[in-house]
């Protein structure tokens, strides 16, 4: 079977110490997690940078403006996704927002902000789970 290979950014989006997640809904065309909450992000186009790539999908995914600090962390995983087989390499970014308004996409039928220490009280994406805990190890270290 061919593999095919993306490339993804993904947001950490903070705002007043809480982190967004979308649940993806019914609607979204890969269908890989539906009812599942994960982070806002997505496929990098070829020739994207990757800000305007993370910037791009949050404002698709959500309705946001964002302004990206720093990368915390590189994670992959390998779904069948209509009988194909891919390989998603994505770096996670956190990021900040001035606001809470969230205008979700086709795609996402619900949205939550949870504190990230908070995670495992919510049906997350599962290769999200060691991503939080990263996060966790992060922001610890920036204080």
């Amino acid at each position: 079977m061919e593999i095919k290979q993306f490339t993804a950014t993904k947001g950490f989006i903070v705002h007043k110490e809480k982190i967004l997640i979308l649940r993806e809904s019914g609607a979204y065309k890969d269908g890989t997690n539906i009812k599942k909450y994960g982070v806002p992000g997505g496929r990098m186009n070829l020739g994207e940078r990757f800000d305007d790539c993370l910037r791009r999908e949050v404002w698709e995914e959500a309705g946001l403006e964002i302004r990206l600090g720093r990368p915390f962390f590189v994670s992959e995983w390998r779904p069948v996704v209509r009988g194909e087989q891919w390989q998603v390499t994505a770096i996670f970014f956190e990021c900040f927002t001035e606001t809470s308004e969230v205008k979700l996409s086709d795609d996402h039928d619900d949205f939550k902000w949870i504190l990230p220490n908070e995670y495992k009280h919510h049906e997350i994406i599962n290769n999200e789970h060691l991503v939080f805990e990263e996060y966790l190890k992060f922001i610890k270290n920036d204080d």
